[in-house]
């Protein structure tokens, strides 16, 4: 029972059966003390729940932990479990921002692509220039011939910029079935989202923290960091280009890749097309 509940036990027991207030508090488990106990509001009460309704306005986002730094900095002595009931009993709580989920199939047994340009995945990653500034890569991959068919650099790279980026491929390589991505807000936002519409692409998003739903990339971006990104000191942004086009380019023709027998995607890409090129000849004459 609550302190308030046996105060009010008491007196019942008090005013219904003229029990002494020593026999109802053993009766009840109640402390005399507590029974007498008269609450004093602090004085300062009024201009602390005004101080901190300002200080929450101002600082939306803020949770009680921080607006109460902020009170203590400005000199008053305060405990903040009193902040935390005064700021629940205000409704300052934080709204807690939900985030926005694409609207997809349910995941289930992915179909294969067979052919080189039919399911590509893309992922962005991030290193520091040698003045500190930060740049981005977006990579992007082809998952059945594991080309590497971009690596975009800049500082920023919005949707709208992927989106100019993927027009770029699609002229060179053709429109994909399929692309694999997470659930970063470029590809959630309404730019790629209307670019794949409008071009007939499925958006394959992977479940949030499942990275090796997206596997190849992974794989790829392990490469990149390794044999890229963690061996060179990039001076400028135009310095990084031309290193990260330069390994791209080593990429694709010469670096052997274990998945493909050892062979460069780039040549892979050209005997996997033979193949195919070959069994569609064998499928007309068959016909």
């Amino acid at each position: 029972m609550t302190p308030a509940a046996r105060r009010q036990a008491v007196g019942y027991l008090e005013g219904r059966y003229q029990f002494s207030e020593r026999r109802a508090c053993r009766v009840t488990g109640a402390q005399r003390r507590t029974m007498r106990y008269q609450r004093r509001p602090p004085s300062d009460e009024p201009h602390l729940r005004e101080r901190l309704r300002t200080l929450a306005a101002e600082h939306p986002r803020w949770g009680y932990r921080r607006l109460h730094i902020l009170l203590r900095r400005e000199g008053m002595t305060i405990n903040r479990k009193r902040v935390y009931r005064l700021y629940r009993l205000d409704g300052l709580a934080v709204r807690r921002r939900t985030r926005k989920r694409a609207a997809r199939a349910i995941r289930g047994v992915v179909q294969p692509a067979w052919r080189r340009g039919e399911a590509w995945a893309m992922d962005f990653m991030q290193d520091t220039l040698a003045d500190g500034r930060r740049f981005r890569t977006l990579n992007i991959l082809d998952t059945v011939t594991r080309e590497c068919l971009r690596i975009e650099v800049d500082t920023s790279l919005p949707g709208k910029r992927v989106v100019r980026v993927l027009d770029q491929l699609v002229e060179r390589y053709g429109t994909p079935k399929q692309i694999t991505v997470d659930n970063g807000p470029e590809f959630t936002g309404r730019a790629l989202d209307a670019w794949a519409y409008q071009h007939g692409v499925g958006l394959d998003f992977i479940d949030p923290g499942k990275p090796m739903q997206n596997g190849h990339l992974e794989s790829f971006n392990g490469k990149f960091r390794d044999e890229c990104m963690n061996l060179h000191w990039f001076l400028t942004l135009d310095d990084a280009r031309r290193i990260i086009a330069t390994w791209e380019e080593e990429y694709n023709t010469t670096r052997p890749h274990s998945a493909l027998g050892n062979q460069p995607p780039a040549v892979y890409a050209r005997r996997h097309m033979q193949r195919h090129d070959e069994a569609d000849c064998h499928a007309q004459v068959a016909d």
